[in-house]
């Protein structure tokens, strides 16, 4: 690829997000009076904060190279277990430890199977989503479980200086990540297992710990979105998060974050959860059939693949 080609798509990868992100909200601010209201912002932050967390440890996840697809499954068996706890009697906290704590558990399940047993991170991860989702069923006897105490509802539903919690703690876990990323020696290796993970290892590095710690703290961020997720509603489902994954990993390559590893930042992947969040709040005003915004966030997928297969030089 020449270098004019290389500047251009450096481009596209670092400012594209972030105009797409403008230009889809000047283009639906004209076709909605309801779009720039602070009631439908304030509730498209908060739609969007789930699959935003989730889309944190996804970025870590693809950064080295790999792909979770348990992320939705871990979301729903860490609600599940939080709920039924709370239901149960058990204290506010020790029970959100204990949900949070199961979704590690899972991600680090994900991380033994890819350093340890040698398995796919594809392969690995599709069966550790169906094993998560098959004992979210069986924990919850396939039905919703309500009756939480009233202060869990303050995770999902309260405001902190107007602002919903969810949002807050969205905010706190992408600054955080973005430390970790730009300032510590984890973060840099992350970049480095997904720049050349064999280069890396004989470097020194011992890249089966980082792949270990980054599919952790994956399950870990999708079953503290779980927790978000069931406190919102007040209820835990067991179908919850069914095609969150997907939703994550779009919102991840819509931010410039390289499908092959070791290219991408955390504020894009922000950027790319509001995008999507965005891009289906307004065909919701819009009336759009929710079959007609499967097709259009597929499309808007495919174009974010092919900007970044071109920036690669395919």
């Amino acid at each position: 690829m020449s270098e004019e080609k290389k500047t251009r798509f450096a481009f596209v990868r670092n400012l594209g997000p972030l105009l797409g992100l403008i230009i889809l909200c000047i283009v639906l601010t004209g076709m909605s009076d309801r779009f720039l209201t602070m009631d439908n912002l304030l509730n498209v932050t908060r739609q969007v904060s789930i699959n935003a967390v989730i889309s944190v440890g996804m970025t870590l996840v693809i950064l080295t190279g790999g792909i979770d697809l348990s992320v939705g499954s871990i979301l729903a068996f860490s609600g599940s277990i939080t709920a039924g706890l709370l239901s149960g009697g058990q204290a506010l906290l020790p029970a959100i430890a204990i949900g949070v704590a199961a979704g590690a558990a899972m991600g680090l399940v994900n991380g033994l199977l890819i350093t340890r047993a040698g398995i796919p991170p594809f392969i690995a991860t599709l069966g550790v989503m169906t094993a998560a989702r098959g004992f979210t069923l069986v924990y919850t006897d396939g039905r919703p479980i309500t009756g939480m105490q009233e202060a869990f509802r303050f995770l999902g539903g309260g405001y902190i200086a107007g602002i919903p919690v969810p949002v807050v703690i969205m905010l706190v876990i992408f600054i955080a990540a973005h430390i970790m990323l730009t300032k510590t020696k984890f973060g840099r290796y992350i970049y480095a297992v997904g720049g050349n993970e064999e280069a890396t290892r004989l470097s020194g590095i011992d890249t089966k710990k980082i792949l270990l710690a980054v599919y952790t703290l994956a399950g870990l961020l999708a079953g503290f979105s779980g927790i978000i997720m069931a406190s919102r509603l007040n209820s835990a489902q067991p179908t919850a998060g069914a095609g969150f994954e997907l939703d994550a990993i779009a919102a991840v390559v819509l931010g410039g974050t390289s499908l092959s590893g070791g290219v991408g930042t955390i504020g894009g992947t922000l950027i790319g959860a509001l995008i999507i969040g965005i891009l289906d709040n307004g065909l919701n005003l819009l009336n759009v059939s929710s079959f007609y915004q499967q097709v259009a966030k597929g499309v808007v997928i495919l174009l974010a693949v092919y900007v970044d297969k071109k920036r690669k030089g395919g």
